[in-house]
């Protein structure tokens, strides 16, 4: 029985993979809406191409939208959609005991059943992209999405009860239960639990706490943290919260994290209300980082905090106001693909 690993996202990669919208929620209704949909989701994707190739999945019904939108150095691949979140409908990439590369297939059921969300075709992506990849297929028959964890590659993984425990997602499951299988699926060793995600990703539609907006392990020991600097802001609340996690927490190695507070953009809100802006959900590649910008105030200083995070690596960033307005950012459109480990 071969051992899995999830790798930090700042390993090695062969390749990010991604989706490109197609008709419904993050499309849009109007010919403005689809052109802002499909221009941002193709910036992302030519923001990556300058670190690491980038193979897009497309419906067959946008194949001629993406063609327009796309760069002919873009890998694409068709099959049907209902949506567009890589990171959540397709495969968590692991490494086995032997340096080969394993994409874990969670069950997908649209971020646990919510009665807005189509997922007949999304629940396939993650065995095509498995299979598309040449990675060994590790089933799960837990509900899980890719944006519901974060790792350190030595064991450490961030999860929130609201996503893992959702009784929309995995009823009955407890604790114990879900740490054992992440334990067998991504080689999970030491779980450190946040009570919910941010404010907004917990309203009607969001994922009902995703921690790639609140927390990242930028190297082993240290954590970026969401900080919602302004108490008129419910996050504000919750940003305190999660720090007292971390202050009470260790990684699997057993060393206090050290904080590294990310200011949430200055912006409060949008036409639906209090919005999730996050720098943290941002993609670590191969010599960058494609990090999220909000034509805010924070751009330039989060921006800054990612370099100094990821030393040696150069950031570059992508206006992702499109994507929230959709319900995520640049790390849910993407899932990294790490190279195999060679001896």
């Amino acid at each position: 029985m071969p051992t899995w690993r999830m790798p930090a996202e700042g390993a090695s990669h062969d390749r990010t993979w991604m989706a490109f919208p197609s008709e419904g929620y993050s499309l849009g209704e109007t010919a403005d809406a689809h052109h802002e949909a499909r221009s941002t989701w193709a910036a992302v994707a030519h923001a990556i191409l300058e670190f690491e190739p980038v193979t897009v999945v497309v419906d067959p019904r946008e194949r001629t939208a993406a063609a327009r939108y796309l760069s002919r150095e873009v890998t694409v691949v068709e099959a049907p959609l209902n949506d567009a979140w890589m990171r959540d409908i397709g495969p968590t990439f692991v490494h086995g005991d032997d340096g080969r590369v394993g994409a874990v297939d969670w069950v997908f059921n649209g971020w646990g059943a919510q009665d807005w969300a189509r997922w007949d075709r999304d629940a396939r992506i993650g065995a095509l992209v498995a299979e598309l990849s040449g990675a060994q297929r590790i089933p799960s028959d837990m509900v899980g999405e890719g944006g519901g964890i974060q790792v350190d590659g030595q064991g450490t993984v961030l999860v929130t009860e609201t996503v893992q425990l959702d009784p929309g997602r995995n009823p009955g499951m407890t604790r114990v239960d879900v740490e054992a299988e992440l334990a067998r699926t991504i080689g999970a060793t030491h779980a450190v639990w946040l009570p919910y995600g941010l404010a907004r990703d917990s309203e009607a539609y969001g994922t009902r706490g995703h921690v790639d907006i609140v927390a990242a392990i930028a190297s082993p020991g240290v954590m970026l943290l969401h900080d919602q600097r302004d108490p008129a802001h419910p996050d504000h609340i919750r940003s305190k919260a999660f720090r007292k996690v971390f202050a009470d927490s260790t990684d699997a190695a057993g060393r206090p994290w050290q904080v590294i507070d990310v200011p949430a953009p200055t912006t409060l809100t949008d036409s639906e209300g209090f919005v999730d802006y996050s720098y943290i959900n941002h993609l670590v590649v191969n010599d960058g980082v494609i990090a999220c910008s909000f034509g805010d105030e924070n751009d330039a200083a989060a921006a800054d905090i990612l370099r100094q995070a990821y030393p040696g690596r150069r950031v570059v960033t992508v206006d992702a106001r499109p994507l929230f307005e959709r319900g995520g950012g640049i790390h849910c459109i993407t899932q990294h693909q790490p190279a195999p480990l060679r001896a």
